[in-house]
C-alpha cells in the first residue's frame, strides 16, 4: 500500500513538471507581445517577472519560483487586481458546480445504470435510457437556455441566471447568501451538469454491472441461499463501482469544457466565466493562471482516484507492491488447500 501511494505521488509530480514545462514554452518562451501594444493596465509576463533578455532556462526556474514557492501568477492585463485573486474568487464557484453536479449526475445514473441492469429490455429500462442519452446528446448551451427559459422565464420556478455567495455578508445590503439562496440559485446549472454527464455513467454502471452478474461469486452467493437483494448491494455494487471511481477522477479535465458553457449561459462569476471574458480580452496572465488550475486540478483528481481504487480494490495494492511483499499478500489472498489423504503402501494393502 505504502508502495503503491509513493509511486503514485512521483508520477504526480512528474506529470505537474511536464505540464509546468508546457505552459511556460507556450506562455513566456514563445511571448504574444500584441496584447502589450494597446495600452494595458499591466504589461506582459516577460516584462512583470523581469524574464527579458535572460535563457530559457533561467527564465523557467524564475517562473517555478514564482508558481511554486510565491504562487504569484502575475497581474491582469484588464485590471488593476492580480491573476491570484481573480482565481481566489472564481474557483470556489466552479468547484460548488463541478462537485454539486457530480453528485446529482451520480444520484441519475446510478438508478438508471441499475434498473437497465436488473431489468434489461424492460419498457422502464428503455424509456430511462432514452432520458439519459437525450441530455447527452444535446449541446450545453442549448441545454442551459432551455432550461433557464423553461423553469426560469415561463415557470419562475427557479433564477434564470446570476450567483448567490455561501456565506451571508450582512454588510452589503443584499438579500442574496447564505446557503439558501446558493442551492436556489444553483439548481438548474448542477441539472444541467448532472444531465449532460448521466448517460455516460448509466452506461458504465449498467456494463459493469452485468459484468459483475455473471462472475462465479456472484452465482456461488446465490447457490448459497442469498437473497437477490443481498447479491447486489454486497457483491455487485462494489466491484461495479471499481470503474466509475476511476472515470469520475478522469473527467475533470473534460467537465471544465461544459463548466465554461454553463457558467457563460448562467452568469456565474467560475473559472469558465473568467477564462471566456480572458479570452476575448487576450489577457494571458490569466488564461495561463486557469490553465495551469485546470492541468493541476486534473492531475490531482486522478491521483485521488488512483487512491480510491486502491482503497476500494485489494488487488491493486497486490499487483503495485514489491515482490516480496506481494507474495506475502498473495499467500493471505489465496485458497487455502484442502489436506488430501495420504495414500498406503500397496504392500499395506
Amino acid at each position: 500500500m505504502l508502495f503503491y501511494v509513493i509511486r503514485r505521488l512521483a508520477w504526480t509530480v512528474v506529470i505537474l513538471a511536464v505540464v509546468s514545462l508546457i505552459t511556460f514554452v507556450i506562455f513566456l518562451a514563445i511571448p504574444n507581445t500584441a496584447a502589450s501594444r494597446q495600452g494595458l493596465v499591466a504589461p506582459d509576463l516577460q516584462t512583470q517577472w523581469n524574464l527579458k533578455d535572460h535563457s530559457l532556462p533561467y527564465q523557467y526556474v524564475h517562473f517555478l519560483d514564482r508558481i511554486v514557492v510565491h504562487g504569484d501568477l502575475g497581474h491582469s492585463l484588464r485590471q488593476p487586481v492580480t491573476v491570484r485573486y481573480m482565481l481566489g474568487e472564481a474557483l470556489p464557484v466552479t468547484l460548488s458546480l463541478i462537485i454539486g453536479g457530480t453528485i446529482l449526475c451520480l444520484l441519475i445514473a446510478f438508478p438508471i445504470g441499475l434498473i437497465a441492469a436488473l431489468r434489461p429490455r424492460s419498457f422502464l429500462s428503455r424509456g430511462l435510457m432514452i432520458f439519459v442519452l437525450l441530455g447527452v446528446s444535446t449541446h450545453a448551451v442549448w441545454l442551459s437556455l432551455f432550461f433557464s427559459y423553461v423553469f426560469g422565464s415561463q415557470l419562475h420556478w427557479f433564477p434564470v441566471a446570476g450567483y448567490c455567495d455561501l456565506h451571508y455578508h450582512p454588510g452589503t445590503g443584499s438579500a442574496c447568501g447564505g446557503p439558501r439562496y446558493w442551492a436556489f440559485h444553483m439548481i438548474l446549472p448542477w441539472l444541467t451538469f448532472g444531465l449532460l454527464f448521466a448517460a455516460f455513467y448509466a452506461r458504465m454502471i449498467r456494463a459493469s454491472v452485468l459484468e459483475s452478474l455473471d462472475e462465479e461469486y456472484v452465482r456461488t452467493a446465490r447457490a448459497k441461499g442469498a437473497s437477490e437483494r443481498r447479491v447486489v448491494q454486497g457483491h455487485v455494487l462494489r466491484n461495479a463501482m471499481l470503474p466509475i471511481v476511476t472515470m469520475v477522477g478522469m473527467d475533470f479535465a473534460f467537465a471544465f469544457v461544459a463548466v465554461v458553457f454553463i457558467e457563460t449561459v448562467y452568469e456565474l462569476p467560475g473559472l469558465g466565466w473568467t477564462l471566456y471574458q480572458a479570452l476575448g480580452a487576450t489577457d494571458l496572465p490569466v488564461i495561463m493562471g486557469i490553465t495551469l488550475v485546470v492541468c493541476t486540478g486534473a492531475v490531482l483528481g486522478n491521483l485521488v482516484a488512483d487512491l480510491a481504487y486502491c482503497w476500494v480494490d485489494p488487488r491493486v495494492r497486490l499487483h503495485s507492491a514489491p515482490s516480496g511483499e506481494a507474495r506475502e499478500l498473495s499467500s493471505r489472498w489465496r485458497p487455502r488447500a484442502r489436506a488430501q489423504p495420504q495414500r498406503l503402501p500397496e504392500s499395506a494393502t
